[in-house]
């Protein structure tokens, strides 16, 4: 049997817990690189990701800032756009990532703008 990394058992860890919050909710997909950060409101009954935002876009990676505050910036344009769609509950899937650091700031962000998870 082949063993299962560190990061693949978390993330499944993690997203068995999630399936019994998940009433009437969306979920909040974070994935993370070494330089960028991307975020998605996901209705996973419908299986279509209604949000998106990312530090690869051209409005984000023209501002040369550090990544804790381009995560923290990318949680501001998450809530506004979710904002704008109707979306204020949801729940918090950080994947594979620990909470911690970026994801941490990038969740708080989305709290100070209105998103309640």
């Amino acid at each position: 049997m082949k063993k299962i990394s560190i990061k693949l058992k978390r993330k499944l860890r993690n997203r068995k817990k999630l399936k019994a919050v998940n009433i009437n909710k969306f979920r909040i997909s974070v994935s993370k690189t070494l330089n960028n950060l991307s975020a998605q409101i996901i209705d996973d009954k419908s299986k279509k990701t209604l949000v998106s935002a990312s530090s690869i876009e051209k409005e984000i990676k023209a501002k040369k800032i550090k990544k804790m505050e381009k995560s923290s910036l990318i949680g501001e344009v998450l809530a506004k756009r979710a904002k704008e769609k109707n979306i204020d509950k949801v729940y918090f899937d950080r994947g594979e990532n620990k909470y911690h650091g970026r994801i941490k700031n990038f969740a708080d962000s989305l709290r100070k703008n209105g998103m309640k998870f």
